[in-house]
C-alpha cells in the first residue's frame, strides 16, 4: 500500500482552540494551553505516525493585526504554515460573532482545500450549531465543516480520515518515532511560560520570554537552568513576589509538569533577567528563536 505524507495547518483567531485541538489529534501534550489569549508564539509541529502515512499538524499562534516586532514573527511563523499546508483547518469558537476578518484574509484566496472546525459546541444549542454552519458555508465553500469540542474530544473520530484523502503519495518527512520538530530545552521553557500566564494577570505574560540557559541530563536527574525575561525592574518584582513566593511557585509547578514531560526527575532553576522593550528588538527576538 502506498505511503502518505503531508502537513496539515491549525489556523484562527486567539483563543479559538486550536493548541487543545492539536494536542487531542496528536495524543500529547504539545503545545501549552491557557485560557489568555496569544498564548502560542511559534509554529509548533505535531506529528501523528502510522504505518502507512504521517500527517505533519502545525499549531499556529492567533492571527492578529500586529503592534509590535514579535507579533510580527509570530504572524511570519502563520505564513510560513499556510505556504506548505496540503490541508488547513480553520478553527472558529461557536460563540465568535463573525469577526475573523484578520483570518479571513489570509485564507480566502488561497487554492489549499479547506476544513471548518466549529469548536467548543458542548455548550451550544443545534440552533447555534446550525446557524453557525450555514454562515461558513456560504462565506467560505469549505470541503467539510464539523462542530467539535477539542477539549472532550467530540466529534474528532471523523477527522482524521478526511484528512487523509487530502494528504499525498510521499516518504515520511520525519522519523517515524518523532512526535515533533521541537527539542526538550523549547518544551521546558514552554512549561515555565504556560505557568506565568496562569499566574499572572494583565501585561506580564505577554511581557515575558522563558529561555533555557542550561540543560544536563544525568542519570537519576536534569539540571535545568532557566532565566525568565522581563521588559521592566517592576516587572521582575512582582514575578519574584513577596520573599520570592512567586518565582518558587512557578517553579514548583513548572519542575512538576517538564517531570511528567520527560519521565524523570528535575532540578529546576529559575532567574529572572530585564531586557527593556525585548519584544520589539530584532537582536534579541532572533537569539530567543523567533524568525525575523
Amino acid at each position: 500500500m502506498a505511503h502518505k505524507a503531508g502537513f496539515v495547518s491549525i489556523i484562527g483567531k486567539p483563543n479559538v482552540g486550536k493548541s487543545t485541538l492539536m494536542n487531542a489529534l496528536v495524543g500529547e501534550k504539545l503545545s501549552i494551553i491557557t485560557p489568555k489569549a496569544q498564548t502560542t508564539r511559534h509554529r509548533i509541529l505535531g506529528i501523528v505516525n502510522e504505518e502507512d502515512f504521517q500527517i505533519v499538524f502545525s499549531d499556529t499562534p492567533g492571527i492578529i493585526k500586529p503592534k509590535y516586532n514579535l507579533q510580527d514573527s509570530m504572524m511570519t511563523a502563520v505564513g510560513g504554515a499556510l505556504q506548505d499546508a496540503d490541508l488547513i483547518l480553520f478553527v472558529t469558537d461557536i460563540n465568535e460573532r463573525h469577526d475573523e476578518e484578520d483570518v479571513l484574509e489570509k485564507i480566502t484566496n488561497t487554492n489549499i482545500p479547506l476544513v471548518v472546525l466549529i469548536n467548543k459546541v458542548d455548550n451550544a444549542t443545534q440552533e447555534q450549531v446550525t446557524e453557525k454552519t450555514k454562515y461558513w458555508q456560504e462565506k467560505l465553500n469549505p470541503v467539510q465543516i464539523f462542530a467539535i469540542s477539542a477539549l472532550h474530544g467530540y466529534n474528532l473520530e471523523g477527522l482524521l480520515p478526511l484528512v487523509l484523502d487530502y494528504i499525498p503519495e510521499h516518504p515520511a518527512y520525519y522519523d517515524k518515532e518523532d512526535l515533533t520538530d521541537r527539542n526538550l530545552r523549547f518544551f521546558a521553557s514552554e512549561i515555565i511560560r504556560e505557568k506565568i500566564f496562569n499566574n499572572y494577570q494583565k501585561e506580564i505574560p505577554y511581557s515575558t520570554e522563558v529561555i533555557i540557559t542550561a540543560f544536563k541530563e544525568e542519570d537519576n536527574i536534569s539540571h535545568i537552568s532557566a532565566e525568565i525575561i522581563v521588559e521592566r525592574e517592576s516587572q521582575k518584582n512582582i514575578i519574584i513576589g513577596k520573599g520570592g513566593a512567586g518565582i518558587k511557585k512557578i517553579g514548583m509547578e513548572a519542575r512538576k509538569d517538564i517531570e511528567k514531560f520527560i519521565d524523570g526527575k528535575v532540578f529546576l532553576e529559575t532567574h529572572v533577567k530585564v531586557i527593556a522593550n525585548w519584544r520589539s528588538k530584532d537582536n534579541y527576538l532572533r537569539s530567543f528563536g523567533y524568525e525575523r
